[in-house]
């Protein structure tokens, strides 16, 4: 451990406290001497040998970089140390989405992810929540769900604010509500499922509660509002009460009436951007190339609402440097969103996080746009770690202080700040890349989720999987995880991957060789199945379950973890069936396995395409009604 006198800038001092054990530092005198200097302008140094250093930082949070950097060279023998960087962006952070994924982050484990964005030189961070708050006088609203009091929110905004990171409320104010809106006590202000009822007073009432509630915890001035995605906006009970108003209209009174609430409490707002483009393509594409925006669309807009474009899915800077381009219409100014694709399942997808990364951000340096962030989605449950999301994080950070990113001195860093190596993390990836897969998997085949959840005897993937051996890629990246959990490994990381690896070790292909064996007669290899497999895969799937549950109530809050243990259950029910339903072939109290008379077709044009929906990945039968919330 080294010991650390700090002088000069007091202001640091709290967050050293935070971060000195990651850098396995103790304050004392007898050791180093590090001076911190706060300078004007966008600047951070450091600079110094002998044991005496000063770091001169223009944001709290680049001194913390600063100190990593400096541990980081005096940890490979460096004792002349000369390192100035400037950075890029003004803003450049993440937004952790706590709602969709069901996983509310434990304060503690927020605490951690700030603490890992210090070292990296981050300072924005937001919880993106729909109905993940407390809002007072409506016990409905996010009832039986995980979700932050004010006092877990002030806590997190005062531990951020001590490390240089701004915490920005991130809410919805239009769509993506249909946690709340499924609630009776809300039909008078419902449009339809998912989207409030725009020109209903009661709404704006609503929205202002929300508005000032999700606002008060913060010192930030700032605050995400949302409204993306609103489908059906206009068409639902708005259509029936007032008749047929275009989107573009609806969405132009309901954001004028938000932003006012937004100014009069003293609030810069920013919102999606995708409702404005779509409004422009016949289509209603986000990304429609060939419509451009009207003069008309661009000056509706109000002066002074943000615009977030939010962009995961491009591989060129072209694409990003033309929607940036049309962006620049607009009055407000633009922030940008990339995409950590880590939200189809189990492991990463870093192929196409850096591949897409790195393009949009390349062009944002090049457009000049200043704020950046990048967005960790739940989507159909959270099930990878989230600290998967530190290498992303990284990313992030490296571009910020670079012009371009050396692939060697990134991964030095990366594996110095998040504690992990870096090679190890990366091999996350191999969890989806299955043989077969493109390299860097482009169209993010999410094969861990599909192969482990998909029914044994249904096989709805078993087509495109029929000539891949699998069970041997999943052995070797089982024995590859359990070895780096021996190694450094501070957040069950590669344990966790390689309990995963070990389930579909035998899950991977158990589909198409028990219709295999059984369209073939070969009685002998299904007995085989039944009797070992299916009963050795129970077991580690169980142990899977059990190591899942005990990182979920370590690190995320217990409500939305029933998500998964239904998941769980559902796999293990249904290969005890399957081995039920061998046997009682066998045996010969039945005369066919009817699921296995069935042809196995692809599930798609794309092979072993993305599918993240559990509802049609698992099986053909619906798992529950398809319950619209009536008017």
């Amino acid at each position: 451990m080294l010991t650390v006198q700090l002088l000069g800038d007091s202001s640091i001092s709290e967050g050293f406290a935070e971060i000195q054990n990651l850098l396995n530092l103790r304050q004392g005198t007898g050791g180093i001497r590090v001076e911190a200097e706060k300078t004007a302008g966008a600047l951070l140094e450091v600079k110094g040998g002998s044991g005496k250093y000063r770091i001169h930082f223009s944001e709290k949070v680049f001194f913390f970089r600063g100190l990593g950097l400096l541990c980081q060279e005096l940890e490979k023998g460096n004792r002349e140390i000369a390192i100035t960087e400037i950075p890029r962006f003004t803003m450049d952070g993440a937004m952790y989405d706590v709602t969709q994924g069901n996983a509310v982050m434990r304060v503690s484990t927020v605490k951690e992810i700030l603490r890992r964005m210090s070292l990296m030189g981050l300072n924005m961070f937001m919880l993106y929540v729909e109905d993940s708050y407390d809002l007072k006088d409506h016990p409905y609203f996010g009832y039986m769900r995980s979700r932050y009091s004010p006092g877990e929110l002030k806590e997190l905004d005062d531990f951020a604010w001590s490390l240089g990171i701004e915490m920005i409320p991130c809410i919805q104010t239009l769509a993506h509500l249909i946690d709340v809106l499924k609630w009776e006590v809300y039909q008078d202000i419902r449009e339809d499922d998912d989207t409030l009822l725009v020109g209903e007073e009661k709404t704006y009432r609503f929205v202002e509660q929300m508005i000032t509630q999700s606002a008060a915890p913060f010192r930030s001035n700032r605050m995400h509002i949302g409204m993306d995605e609103a489908w059906e906006l206009g068409q639902g009970k708005y259509l029936l009460k007032n008749g047929y108003r275009s989107k573009f209209d609806l969405m132009n009174e309901h954001l004028a009436r938000v932003a006012e609430i937004c100014r009069k409490k003293g609030i810069q707002a920013m919102i999606w951007s995708d409702m404005y483009f779509r409004a422009a393509s016949p289509t209603g594409d986000y990304y429609d190339v060939s419509a451009p925006i009207p003069p008309e669309v661009s000056a509706a807009a109000p002066p002074d609402i943000q615009l977030v474009y939010w962009d995961y899915y491009h591989d060129t800077a072209d694409f990003y440097r033309e929607w940036l381009k049309r962006h620049s219409a607009f009055q407000g100014g633009t922030v940008f969103a990339g995409g950590m694709w880590n939200w189809t399942g189990f492991g990463m997808n870093w192929g196409k996080t850096f591949k897409n990364t790195n393009a949009a951000l390349g062009a944002c340096k090049e457009s000049g746009c200043k704020e950046v962030f990048m967005t960790v989605w739940g989507d159909d449950t959270t099930e990878s770690s989230v600290y998967t999301t530190l290498l992303g994080l990284q990313l992030y950070a490296e571009h910020n202080f670079h012009d371009q990113i050396d692939l060697a001195s990134f991964r030095e860093r990366a594996s110095f700040c998040t504690g992990m190596d870096s090679e190890n993390f990366e091999a996350l990836s191999r969890l989806n890349e299955i043989p077969g897969t493109e390299a860097g998997n482009p169209k993010n085949f999410n094969a861990a989720k599909i192969l482990i959840w998909q029914d044994p005897l249904a096989g709805l993937f078993d087509y495109p999987i029929k000539d891949l051996e699998l069970t041997g890629h999943y052995a070797r990246w089982a024995a590859y995880y359990e070895e780096a959990a021996k190694n450094r490994d501070p957040y069950g990381l590669f344990a966790f991957s390689g309990r995963i690896a070990r389930v579909l070790e035998l899950k991977a292909e158990l589909g198409k060789k028990i219709t295999a064996a059984y369209k073939a007669g070969d009685k002998a290899a299904l007995g085989n199945l039944a009797e070992k497999t299916i009963p050795e895969l129970i077991k580690r799937a169980e142990e899977l379950r059990r190591f899942n549950r005990e990182y979920w109530m370590a690190h995320i809050k217990p409500l939305g973890w029933e998500v998964l243990d239904l998941r769980y259950g559902t796999l293990i029910a249904r290969l005890d069936t399957t081995a039920y339903r061998i046997k009682s072939w066998l045996e010969g109290k039945t005369p066919a396995i009817e699921e296995l008379e069935e042809d196995r077709l692809p599930f798609s044009s794309q092979g072993l395409s993305e599918c993240n929906c559990y509802g049609r990945l698992a099986m053909s039968g619906r798992i529950s009604a398809n319950i619209s919330y009536r008017f």
